[in-house]
């Protein structure tokens, strides 16, 4: 299926129910479930294509927790989101931010964009993940001449590493996940962190830790402290303990996974309630401060927060839920999905 974006240069005035704002898998299932309960939806993104960080940055990168998956590639993920919410014909706004956010009088919001489109909607989903993104660059010097060539902050293509010495620095999840993608892919794997201790699931820590020995060392606790090579081209990444003492590694790709910034842009400036880049929600609706305007997934906090793809999934189906008394005028007759069925092609 291809979805056809909004051209850059804009729409004039579109009216829809609800506007979405972020293509991440959560913002495609809130499209899903805004569906099912009868309201339209205009999808929006600054970025040129659906899937948020999924598709931006490891569209490679296996998925383990969501239901009924095993396992299931980041990409896939996205491909199976977007075919969900087919039937509903949401519009997609792509390759453009939203940069306002007016209340009207007479109800709903007005929505305008970087490219110049202008958007009614009667509420607001925000799906916008973490906000505009970038991966946090480890301090080393002269690292900017190897970015794109051999040091990486995102996996597109795991064959891209193929019988490559590979070095991974990092503990969380998207260090450990790659190591075990790339296991079997590259030819040798140094697995870099400044602890003894992995951040990463426990489950996939242990898979990680049985392949010691079989193409995969440990480089632990040991930190970044420099890259040799020339122009663009590693030999070897020099790491070094908190005594000082030294390791070279032979290496030709440095994969570094520390996380990433992230800022809310206008968001900031629309009224909402926030804390720590987070927007504030009450837990069983998702609804923020500002009556009408809703947070689900990475952009939503609330005690007790699960940053899941799955939390995200529920509240998705939280905030639909809440929104279609808000704009109907009467309450929810709920249906479930096997009774309700899907409109037709």
């Amino acid at each position: 299926m291809t979805i056809e974006p909004v051209p850059a240069a804009g729409i004039e005035v579109a009216e829809v129910d609800v506007a979405v704002i972020g293509a991440g898998p959560v913002g495609l299932f809130a499209v899903f479930q805004c569906g099912m309960l009868g309201l339209s939806c205009a999808v929006l993104d600054a970025l040129p294509e659906i899937g948020g960080q999924c598709s931006a940055l490891y569209p490679e990168k296996p998925i383990y927790d969501i239901p009924g998956y095993p396992r299931i590639a980041a990409a896939d993920l996205i491909e199976k989101l977007e075919t969900q919410a087919a039937p509903f014909a949401p519009r997609y706004l792509l390759g453009q931010r939203v940069e306002t956010l007016q209340r009207l009088t007479e109800g709903g919001f007005r929505l305008g964009t970087s490219a110049g489109s202008q958007l009614t909607a009667g509420a607001v989903i925000l799906a916008a993940g973490a906000g505009a993104f970038g991966p946090n660059r480890p301090p080393l010097a002269g690292i900017e001449a190897y970015e794109g060539r051999a040091v990486h902050y995102l996996v597109r293509r795991a064959e891209d590493f193929r019988g490559k010495r590979v070095a991974i620095a990092g503990g969380g999840d998207s260090a450990v996940d790659w190591a075990l993608a790339l296991h079997g892919v590259a030819s040798h794997i140094h697995m870099i962190h400044r602890r003894e201790q992995f951040r990463a699931a426990p489950e996939s820590v242990a898979r990680l830790a049985a392949l010691r020995g079989q193409g995969v060392d440990f480089v632990v606790p040991y930190q970044l402290a420099g890259l040799e090579g020339d122009g663009g081209r590693l030999d070897a990444v020099l790491v070094q303990d908190l005594d000082g003492a030294s390791l070279r590694l032979e290496a030709e790709h440095l994969l570094a996974f520390f996380g990433l910034r992230s800022e809310l842009g206008p968001i900031r400036d629309w009224g909402l309630a926030l804390e720590r880049q987070h927007v504030t929600v009450t837990p069983a609706t998702c609804a923020t401060s500002a009556a009408g305007i809703y947070a689900i997934g990475d952009v939503a906090d609330y005690p007790g927060k699960l940053k899941l793809i799955l939390t995200g999934f529920a509240e998705a189906a939280a905030a639909a839920h809440a929104i279609y008394p808000q704009l109907r005028g009467q309450a929810l007759h709920f249906e479930y999905s096997t009774s309700k069925g899907l409109p037709e092609p």
